[in-house]
């Protein structure tokens, strides 16, 4: 019986998480385009210069502000894009349970494009993690963080430049938990041979067409020989399949020593989810945090939701202190993704240009500049650009 009760958990956990009455519309093939933060799917429109919607959730605490900034940054370029904000605080439904709201998936049913400031999550019985509904209800399966060092903003490291790719859909993250007797609760960890096959696929594309030399799936599989055992071999099958990039392995802990000792070396790394989730911050640490740290979350046929993955901040919201860069270059990453490369490159451009000059730098970055400031010049460069 108790065997018959977990393949039910995993098989409920593996459905779509979503309001009753949800749909996800079929979207357009894509193709893939190279740039400094590129995604290596892209998106065909008809012309350069018809409008796109996008959906823009700006998120909790700061998020609203840095999403304003990207948005009067965007007007400044001149960037074919309109905007439909979407709130996407939980609703309670009849059976008790907090989930998405249905305009959410109204408004990714049509643009299929997202890009989310941070989001808190309710402390509390019932509220799930918001970024975490977000990627089971459009099966985001790969987190892609590239890491860049930035000119003009030092770090102790120097001429960082890789690339960490997570399995987003299942690993320790499934959320399949259950206490098995007072005192004892078991978390289980699920592999499937799919997902894995899939990650490791758009690794290799990604590194393929983004001119990079080679892919690392970093992992445990000397401890967790049966999980991470799987999620090896389908690298490996999948490595075999693509002999012009080089493929090593390595184990996380021995990743985790050997990059903060130097980073050079690594390229594009694949890993499962709660690896990625630990290896991608401490990444974005070398180059100077999550405040500088793009990111994109991409789905099967061109559903895609870039974000800043940072906390909200609250202590500052408001206040026109926020760093809007790190949901700035995770729009420069959606432009790419969407073939609008000319506007990523000004944009992106522009943005350090503003660092490396240092004047308008907010105090996270070691200034004393503001939200505003920072964005006001941003715009200045990139006007004057055009």
């Amino acid at each position: 019986m108790a065997g018959k009760a977990i393949r039910t958990v995993i098989s409920q956990s593996l459905n779509i998480s979503k309001s009753p009455g949800s749909r996800i519309l079929p979207v357009f093939q894509n193709k893939n385009h190279d740039g400094l933060h590129s995604q290596t799917t892209v998106r065909h429109y008809a012309s350069q210069s018809a409008q796109r919607k996008v959906t823009m959730i700006p998120g909790d605490g700061i998020g609203p502000e840095i999403s304003q900034a990207v948005k009067e940054i965007f007007a400044a370029a001149g960037a074919p894009v309109t905007w439909e904000d979407v709130d996407v605080t939980p609703v309670k439904g009849p059976d008790g349970l907090f989930h998405l709201p249905q305009k959410i998936f109204d408004s990714m049913a049509e643009t299929k494009l997202g890009l989310k400031g941070p989001l808190a999550t309710p402390i509390g019985k019932g509220h799930q993690s918001l970024n975490l509904a977000l990627r089971k209800a459009f099966s985001l399966y790969a987190n892609v963080r590239p890491c860049k060092s930035i000119e003009g903003y030092q770090t102790p490291y120097d001429n960082v430049d890789l690339v960490t790719i997570r399995e987003n859909t299942e690993g320790e993250y499934s959320g399949i938990e259950h206490t098995i007797v007072d005192g004892v609760v078991q978390s289980i960890k699920l592999i499937t041979e799919n997902a894995s096959r899939r990650v490791a696929e758009y690794a290799f594309q990604y590194a393929r067409e983004n001119k990079r030399d080679s892919v690392t799936a970093v992992h445990k599989a000397n401890i967790m020989r049966m999980s991470d055992g799987l999620f090896l071999k389908c690298c490996r099958d999948i490595a075999a399949m693509n002999k012009d990039i080089k493929f090593k392995e390595a184990y996380l802990d021995t990743v985790c020593l050997n990059m903060v000792q130097d980073p050079k070396p690594f390229d594009v790394l694949v890993m499962p989810n709660l690896y990625g989730d630990i290896l991608s911050d401490l990444c974005a640490g070398l180059i100077g945090g999550l405040g500088v740290t793009p990111s994109g979350n991409i789905g099967e046929d061109g559903v895609a939701i870039f974000e800043s993955v940072h906390g909200t901040a609250p202590d500052i919201a408001g206040q026109d202190k926020a760093n809007p860069t790190a949901l700035l270059l995770s729009a420069v990453m959606m432009l790419r993704h969407m073939g609008l490369t000319e506007y990523g490159d000004r944009i992106e451009s522009a943005v350090l240009s503003v660092i490396r000059d240092g004047e308008h730098l907010t105090a996270d970055l070691g200034g004393k500049g503001t939200c505003s400031g920072f964005t006001k010049a941003i715009c200045e460069r990139v006007e004057s650009s055009s």
